[in-house]
């Protein structure tokens, strides 16, 4: 039995593992590739496994990063089943089909300039059509309720298990039986935190053999999720004494619905002013019908105020906008008021035309409330907060950053440090023959490493893109 590192490895972006079995192999995740555009071009493009020889995919969660080269697996010659939970297959649904839309339509963009420069022109990763096609390879199971994929001749069994991350998300336990001997692979997928809006904590998967954990922000340390509300009302209190449109990239699944319900909870209760709130996001508008459809995947808070009465997505300030044209009319909207639009990670959508439009006026804001990966647009502006007049390029044209950058950590939906160290200490270290960090820079990753180390874990390690193991 093995297991080869093709994504998501010394890196954050392109969650892929996979797992051969006499034969058989398994694929944890199918992400795509986020970071310096010619070089993601590539590598979304060209797996380093044969798609046609995998038999099944295992899905944690519907982020872009972890499902969104489903569509090209399939175009490539996957023909077997994805296996994930029930709310995963409907975030799915829509977010490969705007996955699609999206890279048609910047493809497009893209195209016109290199047309006129006579540079060869861009093809979109996926079409519109091959994301719906895909889904009729889905197959949802809930958590806890063990399966087994397709041709592993039930020597394979997975369970989900809540991973508090986003909608849906799961961790993936695999039982595995080879030769006579039974191992138990872990994958956190992505680790959610306690004390999130909506969604219900983290729970413990039980012991296991290997353990794939992500590192997101090893190193790192978030401000208390109870203060949410306190840092949120800091920021926009801040905005509102220069009448600032307030920009807020968001990820359309989970991100954007957390921020709506503290904007929600903080107008009810009159501590903020109500002032006009667009979600400029089709996406967004789809997922959080999808949200209320799984109330199952809900907190007792959440659950509490929704039967109060209180519409925790969004009260009458709250603008939902799908049309393009709408969206357009955005631009001329003097403040104050906020825009909340994707791509989390300022790399496509309409997150791009707000922020070009607005980024240069130091009257506005761009409030910071999600994980920007290395190469992003998103990691630039974090790295100008304090650097005013900073140039950056959207669409290939330059923009001074002249806007006040505000980063918000407290809202993010990954476990910090502490809380992955915590997480760790929970296995039987004795069971424990292996702990893979995964989904993480380097560089935050050795910081964690260097931790497990000192707590007297010597089996820790950082695999490498490509990289394969033993897992005897």
């Amino acid at each position: 039995m093995k297991i080869k590192f093709c994504g998501a490895a010394r890196g954050v972006t392109g969650s892929q593992h996979l797992i051969s079995l006499n034969g058989n192999k398994l694929l944890l995740d199918c992400g795509i590739f986020h970071g310096k555009r010619e070089e993601s071009f590539k590598m979304n493009r060209k797996f380093i496994y044969q798609p046609s020889d995998v038999d099944s995919v295992v899905l944690s969660h519907s982020h872009i990063d972890h499902a969104g080269n489903l569509p090209t697996l399939m175009v490539k010659g996957f023909t077997g089943s994805i296996y994930c939970t029930s709310a995963t297959r409907d975030l799915c649904s829509i977010m490969l089909q705007d996955s699609a839309y999206i890279q048609e339509k910047d493809v497009e963009y893209v195209n016109k300039k290199r047309a006129k420069k006579g540079e060869p022109l861009f093809n979109p990763l996926y079409t519109i059509p091959q994301a719906v096609e895909v889904m009729k390879q889905f197959k949802s199971f809930p958590y806890r309720k063990t399966f087994s994929p397709d041709n592993f001749n039930n020597n394979v069994k997975v369970t989900f298990y809540d991973a508090g991350h986003i909608l849906g998300s799961a961790q993936v336990v695999i039982e595995i039986k080879d030769n006579g001997k039974y191992r138990k692979i872990g994958f956190t997928g992505d680790l959610g935190r306690y004390n999130l809006p909506i969604l219900k904590d983290p729970e413990f998967i039980g012991d296991v053999d290997y353990l794939l954990i992500e590192s997101t922000y090893g190193g790192k340390f978030h401000s208390n999720a109870n203060l949410i509300g306190d840092e949120l009302t800091r920021v926009i209190k801040d905005a509102l004494k220069t009448n600032a449109k307030i920009i807020v990239p968001s990820f359309s699944i989970g991100r954007t619905q957390e921020f709506v319900y503290e904007l929600s909870k903080l107008t009810s209760k009159g501590i903020i002013p109500e002032f006009p709130v667009f979600v400029d996001s089709p996406l967004t508008v789809n997922a959080t019908e999808i949200f209320k459809m799984h109330p199952e995947c809900f907190d007792i808070e959440t659950t509490r105020l929704l039967a109060s009465g209180i519409n925790v997505f969004g009260l009458n300030n709250v603008l939902y906008i799908k049309d393009v044209e709408e969206s357009k009319k955005l631009n001329s909207i003097p403040g104050p008021c906020m825009i909340i639009s994707a791509s989390g990670m300022c790399e496509a959508g309409r997150i791009l035309h707000h922020l070009a439009n607005n980024i240069e006026n130091p009257n506005n804001m761009i409030i910071i409330i999600g994980y920007m990966a290395a190469n992003t647009l998103g990691r630039r502006l974090i790295e100008t907060k304090d650097e005013p007049g900073t140039i950056v390029r959207i669409f290939g044209e330059e923009h001074k950053v002249n806007a006040k950058v505000e980063v918000l950590d407290s809202f993010s939906a990954h476990a910090d440090h502490n809380d992955l160290i915590k997480y760790i200490k929970l296995f039987d270290r004795e069971k424990l023959k292996k702990i893979f960090l995964v989904h993480g820079e380097f560089e935050k990753q050795k910081i964690l490493y260097d931790d497990l180390n000192s707590n007297g874990y010597k089996n820790v390690l950082i695999p490498d893109r490509g990289e394969e193991y033993n897992l005897n």
